[in-house]
Order: C-alpha cells, then structure tokens, then sequence
C-alpha cells in the first residue's frame, strides 16, 4: 500500500482525527471511504468499467469513452 503526506490546517486535522475515533476507524479508513464515496478510481478500474460497459452494450470503444467521460463530468459538478 503506498503512503501520502498530506498538509492540513490544526482544525481540519483535529476535525478529521476526531470523526476517525467516533467512527472507531483510522484517517486512512476514513479517506479511503471518502474517495470511495466520490468514486475515485484508478485509470485500471475506469478502463475495466468502460470495458465492461460496452461489451454489455454493443458500443465502440470512443462511444463507451465518450459516455463515461461525459457521465464522470456530470457528477463531478454536481458536487
């Protein structure tokens, strides 16, 4: 697993250490769900999901692109 170092403000990390403990999990448990939660994912994980969108749906592969391109686009300004 790789490690990250992160720079916060003493609020935000006192913040995010004390909504880890009420949760009884860790700030990396806690990060790694919000980045679940926003569905990051890897380059692998979008290319397998594309993948699997267009052997389902019988779309080329620029298609299957541009609907997923378009679909991330859309959630991502809706947050």
């Amino acid at each position: 697993m790789s490690r990250l170092t992160i720079t916060l403000s003493e609020s935000r990390y006192r913040a995010l250490k004390e909504a880890a403990a009420q949760r009884d999990k860790t700030i990396g448990q806690l990060i790694d769900e919000s980045l679940d939660f926003y569905d990051i994912k890897s380059r692998e994980q979008a290319k397998d999901l594309v993948r699997k969108a267009r052997l389902s749906s019988q779309l080329s592969e620029e298609q299957a692109l541009a609907i997923a391109v378009e679909a991330v686009r859309a959630v991502r300004q809706a947050v």
